[in-house]
């Protein structure tokens, strides 16, 4: 059995709920009010928690691309600037740290520097994710676990070497790996969802799933077959701008996907066969011996 890891309040891994996570990450363009409708959106159809991505644009932002232009909806300006003006800071994170404690949902931040995750730290966050971009960012690995924090490592356009690599530098009983594949919108082809059954057998932590697919099936599916996380970019409108928005659920598609993963954990059971009561009327009706 795979070691369970505690996310505040929420106990992640075999025999316990899936940790639904709605991914808001930029699909807020910038705009704290669209953050707090969809931390309302996943707080109302039941989501546990809502995900911010965090960055340092000038540390993030490789220095060839800087100043390339951009046509955006705020008008044309550098690469960086744009990623400046989608970027929250102390008091927007202070309005969205409010938000949730009043609703009650957990949230988080991949963080993609390690001044993101100082600035993170006053908030307490239940966990860091460390994106798949990020995986092979050695310093910024040791400097999540440093915070003692628990790990959500996501592992999209990596080797399992690579994979390894950043696995053996955390802590095991404070680790939960994500399956993923980095392509937005992904092709159902290469999403292959049995290594999430690899990685949990190779590395003995809770393994989830982190979908950028189109639709709500295989993400079932993944809870279906055991996945301790299952998260997904939420939007409120799929033709919003932003490069994240095609490969997102809106909020019909929230509800529907909490409602049928719940569904699909009661229906799972425990694996020991039993007779339930309500068959025994139809046993005493159709059974001739």
């Amino acid at each position: 059995m795979s070691a369970t890891v505690a996310f505040g309040n929420k106990t992640i891994g075999e025999g316990h709920p899936t940790y639904i996570i709605g991914e808001i990450g930029l699909n807020h363009n910038g705009d704290v009010e669209i953050a707090k409708k969809l931390i309302d959106v996943a707080s109302v159809f039941g989501c546990d928690a809502v995900k911010f991505q965090k960055r340092t644009p000038e540390l993030c932002v490789p220095k060839d691309h800087q100043d390339i232009m951009r046509d955006t909806p705020w008008g044309r300006m550098t690469y960086l600037e744009y990623r400046y003006r989608v970027e929250f800071g102390e008091a927007d994170f202070d309005q969205i740290d409010e938000h949730c404690k009043a609703k009650g949902i957990h949230w988080f931040a991949s963080c993609w520097d390690e001044p993101s995750v100082d600035f993170l730290e006053k908030y307490n966050p239940p966990c860091y994710k460390v994106a798949s971009a990020s995986l092979t960012d050695d310093g910024l690995l040791k400097k999540k676990i440093a915070t003692g924090r628990p790990i959500i490592l996501s592992t999209g356009m990596s080797t399992l070497d690579e994979i390894e690599h950043a696995v053996n530098l955390f802590p095991r009983d404070r680790l939960v790996i994500t399956h993923a594949t980095s392509t937005y919108p992904c092709n159902p082809k290469e999403i292959n969802l049995r290594m999430m059954a690899t990685l949990r057998e190779k590395f003995g932590v809770p393994v989830g799933y982190s979908g950028h697919e189109v639709g709500l099936q295989i993400s079932i599916a993944a809870a279906a077959l055991g996945a301790a996380v299952v998260e997904r970019h939420i939007t409120l409108d799929r033709t919003m701008w932003g490069s994240d928005q095609a490969a997102s659920i809106e909020p019909s598609g929230v509800a529907r996907l909490v409602r049928d993963i719940r569904v699909v954990e009661q229906a799972l059971g425990d694996g020991v066969k039993k007779v339930y009561e309500s068959e025994l009327p139809i046993k005493a009706k159709l059974r001739r011996k």
